[in-house]
């Protein structure tokens, strides 16, 4: 099972914060757009199980384009929306992978074969990157997670307590948050979390001048570090947690 749950959740990891541009989030209540979206979703999850397994890939895609709906139609812009959606997606994948539990093992990445024979395509790739495609795929998951899923996730927690005067470089925070929640990922899934003071203490140094002459744009920077932290901190433990499973 846990193949398969890893396979599904990477393909909707790509899906929901890779694939999915600007654009087909800013137009997603035009029906054609969320059409194009759920086929990246059924696109990706089909190829993440080895080509295999259709009648799952349709069941997550399905679900997916009804929660899809429900969020984009009937509920508002907020941090638990955004966190209702995106923990029924991961619930609707863990339901289907217990119930598909050999679905990547039945599929061209587990078995090695396509419909009963092996092509000549699969033969060019090494035995050692199939047999790490698992593990692959799975901290792919957890960095995107940490990241572009974070940005948003904090984006949203963070949006009613911004100060008026936090103008600066146009996407400077987010690029900012996607770079220390992704270093703080890498840091604990490499056993080294004690590096994560040194990156607390350098971004307190880099912000001390603007935010020590601005009561509230100073709690705004901590609250938004600790936001960030918490996040990233949270989907690596996840993340471990699941490749003690591969192990």
């Amino acid at each position: 099972m846990i193949h398969t749950l890893i396979a599904l959740l990477f393909a909707h990891a790509l899906a929901d914060f890779i694939f999915q541009s600007g654009f087909m989030v800013r137009h997603k209540a035009n029906f054609f757009v969320m059409l194009a979206h759920i086929a990246i979703v059924g696109g990706l999850s089909y190829a993440a199980l080895g080509f295999n397994a259709i009648w799952a890939v349709a069941i997550v895609t399905s679900l997916h384009l009804l929660m899809d709906f429900i969020k984009t139609y009937f509920l508002p812009q907020k941090l638990w929306s955004y966190l209702l959606d995106q923990s029924i997606h991961l619930l609707v994948i863990i339901a289907v992978a217990s119930q598909f539990a050999d679905a990547y093992a039945g599929g061209v990445w587990g078995s090695r074969a396509f419909w009963e024979s092996t092509p000549d395509w699969l033969t060019t790739i090494p035995e050692s990157w199939l047999t790490a495609l698992p593990l692959s795929m799975l901290l792919i998951t957890g960095l995107v997670y940490a990241t572009r899923a974070g940005g948003f996730a904090v984006g949203l927690f963070m949006q009613p307590l911004a100060p008026d005067n936090t103008a600066g470089i146009p996407q400077a925070g987010a690029i900012i948050g996607n770079l220390e929640r992704g270093l703080a990922f890498l840091f604990i899934l490499s056993g080294q979390p004690g590096n994560l003071g040194f990156l607390i203490a350098a971004k307190s140094v880099l912000r001390f001048g603007a935010a020590s002459n601005d009561r509230a744009v100073s709690e705004y920077v901590i609250i938004g570090t600790l936001a960030s932290f918490g996040w990233a901190f949270g989907v690596a433990l996840i993340t471990a947690a699941l490749r003690g499973q591969l192990d």
